[in-house]
């Protein structure tokens, strides 16, 4: 009887005069289209997501001719060094790397020590080609110096003795990719600059002269200023030779 009576309510109870499933399908798809039709479609021109840190890597160029005049401020090469540094990846997140940054006289004295020593070693017929070389440096708006901290390293060759003999590697890539996004940075706001590597002539003198920790590492210095003629035209080597690619 309960069965019976369940059936005989569902016959009795019809919908709600108001409810017309066409009428609903039909409101539905008119919101869709409403909604939908007038949506952007996707520009096939838009740059992807990459292409502007792309474009950053391949306008970075080893520029020679700088002058002392800047694009930005001081201020502003701090903040694109300082944000690098933190940034920049590091084997076991070792955070090794290490900076100095140079204006005005300190940048100047940096290349007045470097061609001192170098007066010292090279030959006297040879000194007036590397003289007019380190005044090019010179002549720029700043220097930045790249260091390692050796005894972040050592803490990770410790701590983790299986690889001890590759965290001096490791820490050489992370200075390579510092420097490489500070050199790129700088560029974008267009500033020129190169890479140096007078260690481990100069490692002494710099310690002494900037009070830099005897743990730090010299590893390489980045002159940068205004640029006052264009780089060179860049030769590649064909693509297929040096990437291949399986699917």
């Amino acid at each position: 009887m309960a069965s019976l009576a369940y059936k005989s309510s569902l016959r009795l109870s019809p919908a709600p005069r108001h409810f017309s499933p066409l009428a609903s399908y039909r409101s539905h798809n008119l919101h869709f289209k409403r909604t939908y039709a007038s949506a952007p479609t996707p520009n096939k021109n838009m740059s992807a997501p990459a292409t502007e840190f792309l474009d950053a890597v391949a306008s970075r160029r080893t520029i020679y001719t700088l002058s002392k005049d800047s694009t930005i401020s001081d201020a502003r090469v701090e903040e694109i060094v300082k944000h690098a540094v933190k940034h920049v990846p590091s084997s076991f997140n070792s955070q090794s790397s290490r900076t100095v940054i140079l204006f005005a006289a300190h940048h100047d004295k940096l290349w007045d020590i470097t061609k001192e020593i170098l007066k010292t070693i090279v030959p006297a017929e040879a000194f007036p080609a590397t003289e007019a070389r380190i005044n090019g440096f010179r002549n720029a708006h700043g220097t930045v110096l790249f260091f390692e901290d050796k005894d972040d390293v050592k803490a990770m060759q410790d701590k983790f003795p299986t690889y001890q003999d590759r965290f001096p590697i490791w820490a050489q890539h992370t200075s390579g990719m510092l420097q490489f996004v500070v050199w790129a940075a700088l560029e974008k706001e267009g500033l020129g600059a190169n890479l140096q590597h007078y260690a481990p002539l100069i490692d002494e003198r710099v310690r002494s002269e900037w009070n830099v920790p005897v743990t730090w590492e010299l590893v390489a210095q980045m002159p940068f200023g205004k640029p006052t003629a264009p780089a060179g035209e860049k030769q590649f080597k064909p693509l297929d030779e040096r990437v291949k690619v399986f699917h």
